[in-house]
C-alpha cells in the first residue's frame, strides 16, 4: 500500500470524464494534482472542486512541444512529480463498408502517440520524485479485437502492450507502472455510442475503482471485474470460437 496524500499527481483529460473524476478523487485523497486537458474553462471547473489542491494546466496532448512545456512548467512549480497518470484519449468506431484510414490515423495520434509524447516528459519528472509511479489509460477492448474497434481498440492494446515492457525496464529503478483497463463508464464519449453497454457504470464509481488500484499499486486496473474477466474469458476461447460468439454478440 502506498498513500496518496501529499503526492504530486499529473492527470491528463481532466477537463471531463474519467480524468474529472479522477483528478477530484485524488484531491479528496489529498494528492496535489496538476489537471491537464485542451478545454481551459472546463480545466477550471474541475479544479474548483478543490482550490487548494489542484491546479489547471491546459495542454494539447498531441503537441509534442506542448508536452514538453507543460513538463518544465511542472518542474518549475513543484519540482518534479511522484505519479503520472496519462488518461486523455478519444473513441471513433470503424465502419468496415467504407473504411476510412484517416479516421485510424486521427485516434492513433491522439490515443497513442499522445500517451507516448506523456511517456517521455513524465519519466524525467518522475525521476525526481518520492516512489515514482506511472499509469496510462487502456480499456478492457484491448483484451480482444471487437467489432468497429480497430481503431480505438488497436491503440488501448498497444498502450497495454508498452506499459507492461516498460514496467520490466523501470523495475530495476524502483518505479512502478500501472495499466488501467475499464469497461463501460458513463462519459461524454460513452453518451454518443450507438449500442448497449453492459456494466455501465458512474464516471465518480470508476475513479474510485482506480485510485484504490493505484494505492495498492496494482500492475492492472480493470473494472468492472465481472466484465473484465468475461473479456478476458472470450479472448481465452479458440479463434473460431471467439469469432463466432462476438459476430453473435454483434447480431445482438
Amino acid at each position: 500500500m502506498k498513500e496518496l496524500n501529499d503526492r504530486r499527481v499529473w492527470v491528463t483529460g481532466a477537463s471531463s470524464g474519467i480524468g474529472k473524476a479522477l483528478a477530484c478523487e485524488l484531491a479528496d485523497r489529498g494528492s496535489i494534482v496538476i489537471a491537464s486537458g485542451r478545454n481551459e474553462e472546463r480545466l477550471e471547473e474541475t479544479c474548483a472542486h478543490r482550490n487548494d489542491l489542484m491546479h489547471a494546466l491546459p495542454l494539447d496532448i498531441t503537441d509534442k512541444a506542448a508536452n514538453r512545456k507543460a513538463a518544465d512548467w511542472i518542474e518549475e512549480k513543484f519540482g518534479g512529480l511522484d505519479i503520472s497518470v496519462l488518461n486523455a484519449g478519444t473513441c471513433e468506431y470503424v465502419d468496415a463498408r467504407k473504411f476510412d484510414s484517416e479516421l485510424v490515423e486521427r485516434v492513433t495520434r491522439i490515443n497513442y502517440m499522445g500517451f507516448v509524447y506523456g511517456v517521455e516528459v513524465s519519466l524525467d519528472l518522475l525521476r525526481k520524485g518520492r516512489d515514482p509511479y506511472l499509469v496510462g489509460m487502456s480499456s478492457t477492448v484491448a483484451y480482444a479485437g471487437l467489432p468497429r474497434a480497430e481503431a480505438y481498440g488497436s491503440t488501448k492494446a498497444a498502450i497495454r502492450h508498452f506499459l507492461q515492457s516498460l514496467r520490466v525496464d523501470l523495475t530495476p529503478e524502483g518505479m512502478d507502472v500501472s495499466v488501467i483497463c475499464p469497461g463501460f463508464v458513463e462519459t461524454p464519449l460513452t453518451d454518443l455510442n450507438d449500442f448497449p453497454m453492459p456494466m455501465r457504470i458512474t464516471k465518480e464509481r470508476a475513479a474510485k475503482y482506480i485510485a484504490d488500484g493505484m494505492r495498492r499499486r496494482k500492475h492492472e486496473i480493470a473494472f468492472p471485474p465481472l466484465f473484465a474477466f468475461i473479456l478476458k474469458s472470450i479472448a481465452a476461447l479458440p479463434s473460431s470460437v471467439r469469432n463466432a460468439v462476438l459476430v453473435k454478440m454483434m447480431k445482438r
